[in-house]
């Protein structure tokens, strides 16, 4: 493929941090950069960030970004960060003025639920809670029969509702949602759907604890089948 026409693949870029031209503008880059080569669509990317309806959303999330590190002030070789996800997003919370959160959970993670509905209440937020399998809806409404079902001998197996989820949360008027645990596609589902913004706290990862960059940071270790096509 020729790279001056080339998508972008930031993740190979063959240029250190340091030196890179997204840190420094009179740095280096490879032909297909984004920064470089999409131009047109930054400038426009740049005036929805800055437009009166994201200004001070994207404001504030750099903001926070930056409260989450202690020792800024002796350079970046110095700093350390400070605060776990779930601080980080009561705090953009506060800062952003919202009152109502949404909580859209995975009922496998009902108990982590609680607590997080919980800590939200704590800091003095209206909290509204919806589990994965809200609407007790049959995975048979998808054409899903036993065999492909979680317990193939339940009469009745409820699917994820991701949709109504979002729709719940819609209709309870939530400033700000916090997805925790959602499986890969549901978790899609509800971003399509919902009308407030949304953060992630936690996603799905039945194997690893929920942590699924083990996976990744074992890629040449215990992970290291993951360098064949997966059959």
């Amino acid at each position: 493929m020729d790279p001056h026409h080339a998508h972008p693949t930031c993740a190979l870029c063959p240029y250190d941090w340091s030196e890179r031209y997204c840190r420094n503008a009179k740095g280096k880059a490879p032909a297909n950069c984004p920064s470089l080569r999409l131009r047109e669509q930054a400038a426009g990317a740049l005036a929805e960030t800055v437009s009166p309806e994201n200004r001070e959303f994207a404001r504030l999330a750099s903001v926070q970004e930056s409260l989450c590190y202690g020792g800024r002030e002796n350079g970046y070789a110095t700093v350390k960060p400070l605060k776990p996800r779930i601080v980080e997003t009561v705090e953009f919370a506060r800062r952003m003025g919202y009152r109502r959160l949404g909580l859209a959970f995975c009922i496998g993670l009902r108990k982590e639920g609680a607590i997080v509905h919980e800590i939200f209440q704590t800091n003095g937020f209206e909290v509204a809670s919806v589990s994965c399998k809200a609407g007790a809806v049959s995975k048979a409404e998808l054409g899903i029969g036993p065999a492909d079902q979680v317990d193939p001998n339940a009469a009745h197996e409820s699917m994820c509702n991701p949709v109504f989820q979002a729709e719940a949360l819609n209709a309870a008027g939530t400033d700000f949602n916090v997805l925790l645990g959602l499986c890969v596609g549901h978790d899609s589902l509800f971003l399509k759907y919902a009308k407030a913004p949304c953060t992630v706290l936690a996603v799905k990862d039945r194997l690893l604890g929920h942590n699924p960059l083990a996976a990744v940071q074992q890629y040449d270790g215990y992970c290291r089948y993951l360098k064949q096509p997966l059959e």
